[in-house]
């Protein structure tokens, strides 16, 4: 059974940097697809980026372009969202997921149908 955890979140002004962080474990292939999503009250879940483990391959929403950037640690089974020049926009609640069936080419934010996800993080942009 894969289990993801997620930490970081918290509170910061418009502007402010953030850095989440995803412990993977029970997964037992070498490459795989995991991402970041979040999810505003009363809206959708949106993807905001995905990297294929091992491969390091990194897909991103055009909205966060720039300004997020998803990384692995191999050895830890952890990837991380580096959060910058945060908006209240970006207020939400942030999950990360994994899912081993999905090949490296359809490893896209706009996948949503994950196979495992944590349990989230609150992410909160005051301006």
């Amino acid at each position: 059974t894969v289990q993801l955890v997620e930490s970081g979140g918290g509170s910061v002004q418009a502007g402010g940097s953030l850095r989440l962080s995803c412990a993977a474990s029970g997964v037992t292939y070498s490459s795989y697809c995991m991402g970041w999503f979040r999810q505003a009250p009363g809206k959708a879940r949106e993807g905001v980026a995905t990297i294929y483990v091992g491969a390091g391959s990194t897909y991103y929403a055009d909205s966060v372009k720039g300004r997020l950037t998803i990384t692995q640690d191999n050895a830890k089974n952890t990837i991380y969202l580096q959060m910058n020049s945060l908006e209240p926009e970006d207020t939400a609640m942030h999950y990360c997921a994994a899912d081993p069936t999905v090949w490296r080419s359809f490893c896209s934010p706009r996948r949503t149908n994950f196979a495992n996800w944590g349990q989230g993080t609150q992410v909160t942009v005051s301006s």
